[in-house]
């Protein structure tokens, strides 16, 4: 940029457009992860889900820049064998509802409601199980 900042070195969350101009073509792979990344992150954004978890593969997390970071709004990030994102939002009746969404071209995602009364231990325990169920589909993908 004329001003020699960089796009979203302003601490502002990127928008899915940001990330595109970055225009590293070394991994078109990883660099459509990316962007698919950021599309999910503004769709789910717009419904008022709050990104909780960022689950991502060592090659994408390899490829990640701290300006892409910034997508993640402070989530907390972990490796897993797939890109896959946790996002939460509060529920009728006072019940939390958790989505685990695969980051693919073809859309998949697991869902689940959580009791307000429902101890946080078994919380993570189904969370898990999630996690789990989507490692399973994402082996036979």
């Amino acid at each position: 940029m004329a001003d020699g900042k960089s796009i979203g070195d302003d601490d502002r969350p990127l928008k899915p457009e940001e990330v595109c101009q970055q225009g590293r073509s070394e991994n078109e792979t990883v660099m459509n992860q990316l962007v698919r990344l950021g599309e999910i992150i503004a769709a789910y954004r717009k419904y008022e889900w709050r990104l909780a978890c960022v689950l991502l593969s060592p090659e994408t997390h390899a490829q990640l820049t701290e300006t892409e970071r910034k997508l993640f709004e402070g989530a907390s990030l972990s490796e897993a064998p797939y890109d896959a994102l946790w996002f939460s939002r509060p529920s009728h009746a006072g019940r939390e509802a958790w989505e685990l969404r695969l980051v693919a071209e073809t859309p998949y995602a697991l869902f689940e409601t959580f009791e307000p009364d429902e101890a946080e231990e078994d919380r993570e325990e189904v969370r898990r199980e999630m996690e789990a169920r989507l490692r399973e589909y994402t082996a036979r993908s």
